[in-house]
């Protein structure tokens, strides 16, 4: 069974950068599509990005697109740039349930998530 763990997450003030890391224990997640998510307190858990099982492949939010970027090799990254308050939330990655799958947008289609990394971003 696959394990994920984020980090990098910390305290930033707005239009600063962070960079998020996913690494994988246990069976590889290296043939599954993967995705970062976020919740910030009262909301519901939202789609931010994911990338292919190749790497071929990606999509964001209308919220990101421009500013944040995914990729993988052995692990999976999150490039957060000019970062905004609205950006505050826990992250998440997460594995798709289905070897050599594409990206997905939604929550059910992953079955392997990680505890979350918390991203602070002041005004």
């Amino acid at each position: 069974q696959v394990q994920l763990v984020e980090s990098g997450g910390g305290l930033v003030q707005a239009g600063g950068s962070l960079r998020l890391s996913c690494v994988g224990s246990g069976r590889t997640p290296s043939f599954y599509g993967m995705g970062w998510f976020r919740q910030a307190p009262g909301k519901e858990r939202e789609f931010v990005a994911a990338i292919s099982w190749n790497g071929g492949s990606t999509d964001y939010s209308d919220s990101v697109k421009g500013r944040f970027t995914i990729s993988r090799d052995n692990a999976m990254y999150l490039q957060m740039n000019s970062l905004k308050p609205e950006d505050t939330a826990v992250y998440y990655c997460a594995a798709s349930r289905s070897s050599l799958g594409g990206t997905s947008r939604f929550t059910n289609n992953y079955a392997t998530w990680g505890q979350g990394t918390q991203v602070t971003v002041s005004s």
